[in-house]
């Protein structure tokens, strides 16, 4: 059992998906901030995975305990991948999701299912109290529909449509949604590393 992990964020909603994912090899999982760790970190990255340990490494500096961080966001193909790792960031970090998701309806205007593919990607870093790293992705596939649609989402949620339920993100249970998503299946993977290193601690 590892005594503390460190999640690099703000964002309880993340941490508790990693208490239901990873709780049973950590007693004690907490923000950056519940931590006492208050910096800014630049995401200058090129990639998701790069951003990633960009935060875990800076927090894991702080602390030296077991620090996971998380990058994600969606990537349109017939828009170059785009927004990608700027996903948040997207036309200002102010501007509201309702107006980023109309521009990027209205810059497929015109382009018919086959061409709207797309995917929600989400890298997840973790850096061990020895300082060894690994870095592990998870992909959602879908495609961008023509309207906003749904109320349980956030983000691109609404925009967003997985083709095996014929529903957009923000209209799936939390449940479907989880099982499904690009950040659920990164934890998953995540949590082989973790059991992993549980047990080595443990000896």
């Amino acid at each position: 059992m590892i005594e503390k992990l460190i999640f690099a964020t703000g964002n309880k909603d993340k941490v508790r998906e990693i208490k239901e994912i990873l709780g049973a090899y950590c007693k004690n999982i907490v923000t950056m901030k519940e931590e006492g760790v208050d910096i800014d970190i630049e995401e200058t990255g090129s990639s998701f995975e790069e951003n990633a340990l960009i935060k875990a490494r800076a927090v894991w500096k702080k602390t030296g305990h077991l620090v996971m961080s998380d990058d994600s966001g969606l990537e349109i193909d017939y828009l170059n991948k785009e927004p990608g790792i700027y996903s948040s960031r997207y036309m200002g970090e102010d501007t509201s999701y309702h107006e980023k998701n109309k521009n990027l309806i209205d810059r497929l205007r015109g382009v018919p299912d086959e061409k709207r593919t797309a995917r929600f990607v989400c890298a997840v870093a973790a850096i061990f109290p020895d300082g060894s790293e690994k870095v592990v992705r998870g992909v959602m596939e879908g495609r961008i529909g023509y309207e906003e649609i749904g109320e349980n989402g956030f983000g691109y949620d609404p925009i967003f449509i997985l083709p095996k339920y014929g529903k957009t993100t923000a209209e799936l249970s939390p449940e479907i949604k989880n099982s499904q998503s690009h950040r659920g299946k990164a934890l998953r993977a995540m949590e082989a590393e973790i059991e992993k290193y549980a047990d080595s601690y443990g000896k």
